[in-house]
C-alpha cells in the first residue's frame, strides 16, 4: 500500500463520520438504485451488479475521470457505442455491392 501512497486506516464500525467518502459512495450507489428499482428492496440485490457498472462508468468530478478508466488506464466502451461505432463505419463506407 505504500507504493501507492495509500496509508491504513481503522474507523469504529458504528461511527459513519469517520469514512466520509465510503459513506458518500453508497449514498450514490442507493441512490442508482432506488431510481433503478423503486421502493421494492427485496428486488436490489437483481440490480446490484447494473448499478455497480453504472457508477464505476460514470464521469466522477473528484478525480476527473471514471473510476474505470482510473483502474484499467483506458475508457470503456458500451455495448450501445460500439454498435453506434460499427453502423457509422458501414455507413461511410459506401459499399457497392453490385461493382464487387
Amino acid at each position: 500500500m505504500a507504493k501507492y501512497g495509500v496509508t491504513h486506516r481503522l474507523s469504529t464500525a458504528y461511527h459513519p463520520q469517520t469514512s466520509g467518502q465510503v459513506e458518500v459512495t453508497n449514498r450514490g450507489l442507493k441512490r442508482i438504485l432506488e431510481r433503478t428499482v423503486g421502493e421494492n428492496r427485496a428486488s436490489w440485490s437483481d440490480k446490484l451488479e447494473d448499478t455497480i457498472w453504472a457508477f464505476r462508468t460514470a464521469f466522477k468530478t473528484s478525480i476527473g475521470c471514471t473510476p474505470y478508466r482510473l483502474v484499467y488506464g483506458k475508457a470503456c466502451n458500451l455495448p450501445l457505442e460500439l454498435e453506434h461505432k460499427a453502423y457509422w463505419a458501414l455507413k461511410h463506407a459506401n459499399f457497392d455491392l453490385k461493382t464487387a
